[in-house]
């Protein structure tokens, strides 16, 4: 499989060497060169310097021939946007976006975007841990 990932920061970063690791060929975008040291000085993919929502950057990083496409920068809207270039202009047949804002990524999720939002996981996870605990009621 053949994944583009567009941020290389925690999140991209690390997803990037776990798909490379499994056997995928992987291109990451970041608009930072220091970006990449996150990766370690053994990844075997392939990294590109540039904005993801340029379209020649796209089409640097293969994502016209890509099976999947993550938008994972720190911003949603470049998230949602990246996604849907992605899924609609270069025809990625699976195309996610991580975004931070629970209402957007519903409306996005039910316009058929596939999102991410580690917000509403990271509030789910808390309270079933709080719940846990058998905390007395009142």
């Amino acid at each position: 499989m053949y994944v583009v990932i567009a941020g290389c920061g925690r999140v991209g970063s690390g997803l990037a060497r776990d798909l490379v690791a499994e056997g995928h060929e992987v291109a990451i975008i970041d608009e930072t060169a220091d970006a990449f040291e996150l990766l370690g000085d053994d990844f075997g993919g392939q990294f590109i310097v540039g904005r993801a929502l340029d379209w020649e950057t796209l089409r640097e990083a293969g994502t016209d021939h890509a099976d999947a496409f993550v938008a994972a920068t720190d911003g949603d809207n470049t998230n949602i946007i990246t996604a849907q270039i992605a899924a609609k202009h270069f025809a990625v047949k699976c195309a996610v976006a991580r975004v931070y804002d629970p209402l957007r990524a519903e409306l996005f999720k039910g316009q058929g975007i596939r999102t991410v939002c580690p917000t509403k996981d990271a509030k789910d996870l808390l309270h079933d841990a709080v719940s846990s605990c058998a905390l007395p009621e009142g």
